[in-house]
């Protein structure tokens, strides 16, 4: 099967290298007892794209650097810090390929820029940025040093999403009239654990920017939104509000949502519905059909034509789409889940970063979420912030 990039058309073979080059790679945070850092250990590493070659772990040198050694790293390379990493790295011949950013959000922008500047190519956990305008230069900035910047919007590695995403565009359920997306859970419901460090930064203005939930999970949902229908955000009403009252930052938001192309959009997202685990889904609906799919269901895409009986289509069963294809690796009836979806992500850096080494002229990738559909986020996450303190004023983007 064949992906076009760029100019190029090029093989993406998972389970196996396919003549490729394996790719050096770094991660900054993530350390132990990290919830996100075990997932891009497994996801980057998952297909032999990349080897796990540089990190600085931890915020506490000495501990970060004890485990990166435990994972494998070389001691000289197992560093203390950001900065020592990135001095240490940008000299060597050998130099990491790709370096993830899975720190707080309030460093991104720093980190980011830093190695986008030194010419190397970055996958950054979202929000890009906690500024629309520390996004913007960053998108600005990896087009002028020719550097590419991803974000992690992991959950659009699924092969079912994937293979939404082409049905909306081959148009098997006409034009999208209306979506409705959400990402409700209830792990932040008890108001005796808001003192809890591994929640407590969540809704610290100084460490996650204007938005708490919605910036936590709920782009999550809206990039899906996004991502599926190909279309932009333009303009939202969102009501906001902190169910447990310590904190500075919402814990629930219902956001109203209008996009290129006349779709109109819902999205409920929330962190203290007690009952929910993930609860990360969507619905489509189009003029002559509707889809749906649950991140905790991930194996079945439904898929309702007008007037017509639902269908179950199954992940990994035959004459799906090329995309959904390239994206499923184990055969149908077993479970994939979110490191896989991640491995996605890196398989598709590996595939422009090997073609710009070709140089192969204007690389692209439609599956790939770069630092433009970062800096849209940023937008969206402040355009909520500004409308829910506006009692759901609508808000335009730009």
């Amino acid at each position: 099967m064949q992906r076009q990039i760029g100019n190029f058309s090029q093989p993406l073979v998972f389970n196996g290298i396919s003549q490729m080059t394996s790719l050096n790679w770094g991660l900054i945070g993530g350390g132990e007892g990290s919830q996100i850092g075990p997932a891009h250990r497994l996801g980057a590493r998952l297909d032999g794209y990349f080897k796990f070659t540089a990190g600085a772990l931890d915020h506490r040198p000495d501990r970060g650097k004890k485990f990166g050694v435990e994972l494998g790293l070389l001691a000289d390379r197992s560093y203390g810090s950001w900065q020592e990493m990135l001095a240490g790295e940008k000299n060597r011949d050998d130099r990491i390929d790709l370096v993830t950013v899975a720190t707080p959000n309030n460093s991104h922008y720093e980190i980011t820029r830093a190695f986008l500047t030194e010419g190397f190519h970055v996958l950054c956990e979202k929000p890009l940025t906690m500024t629309v305008e520390e996004s913007v230069e960053l998108a600005r900035l990896s087009e002028k040093t020719g550097t590419i910047c991803a974000v992690n919007y992991g959950y659009s590695g699924y092969s079912l999403v994937r293979h939404m995403k082409a049905m909306v565009k081959r148009g098997d359920i006409g034009a999208v009239r209306m979506v409705f997306a959400e990402f409700a859970h209830g792990h932040h419901a008890d108001a005796s654990d808001s003192d809890n460090p591994r929640i407590r930064w969540r809704y610290d203005p100084e460490q996650i920017g204007v938005s708490a939930q919605f910036a936590d999970c709920g782009i999550h949902a809206l990039h899906l939104a996004t991502f599926i229908t190909d279309q932009r955000v333009q303009s939202v009403s969102a009501d906001t509000v902190s169910l447990i009252p310590s904190r500075q930052l919402e814990d629930d938001a219902m956001v109203n949502f209008r996009m290129t192309g006349g779709i109109v959009g819902r999205l409920w997202t929330s962190a203290c519905a007690i009952g929910r685990q993930h609860g990360l889904a969507i619905q489509v609906f189009g003029e002559t059909g509707g889809l749906r799919w649950s991140q905790e269901q991930p194996n079945q895409l439904y898929y309702t034509p007008v007037g017509g009986r639902t269908t179950v289509i199954e992940r990994g069963e035959a004459n799906l789409s090329p995309e959904a294809d390239k994206s499923s690796r184990v055969t149908i009836g077993h479970a994939e889940g979110m490191p896989l979806a991640f491995a996605n992500i890196y398989a598709e850096l590996h595939a422009v970063i090997t073609e710009q080494r070709k140089g192969g002229g204007a690389i692209s990738s439609s599956l790939l979420p770069l630092a433009s559909d970062g800096a849209e986020s940023i937008k969206a996450i402040h355009a909520v912030a500004q409308s829910g303190q506006a009692q759901g004023k609508w808000t335009n983007l730009n």
